[in-house]
């Protein structure tokens, strides 16, 4: 059975910073993509950054600059830092994996595998 948890979530104040991990098991990720989700409430799930297999980053543009994904494929686990984090960045984070080739990786529906999502909150 795959299984991707996160953690790393929590309450912080605008302008600092968390590190969010996701730790899969059940099968070896190392040549899927990988991806970091977001949705706060009462809104669409919306993608925040993707690492390819290859290495390849891709960021939100309301993110770019205050984010890094990153991944440890040794450890099958994979990290979002966030940092000068807003209020609008409070939402539920969700990390992703799936062969995302030839579709567009910002598409929820494009993904196979999620975990259970971890709370990020931001106060001002």
């Amino acid at each position: 059975q795959v299984q991707l948890v996160e953690s790393g979530g929590g309450l912080v104040q605008a302008g600092g910073s968390l590190r969010l991990s996701c730790a899969a098991s059940g099968r070896t990720f190392s040549m899927y993509d990988v991806a970091w989700f977001r949705q706060a409430a009462g809104k669409e799930r919306e993608f925040v950054a993707a690492i390819k297999w290859s290495g390849t980053t891709y960021y939100a543009d309301s993110v770019k600059g205050r984010f890094t994904i990153s991944r440890v494929n040794a450890k099958n686990t994979w990290y979002l830092q966030m940092n000068e984090l807003k209020p609008e960045d409070t939402a539920v984070y969700y990390c992703a994996a799936g062969r995302t080739y030839q579709t567009d990786y910002r598409d929820v529906s494009n993904w196979d595998y999620w975990g259970q999502g971890t709370q990020v909150t931001v106060s001002s």
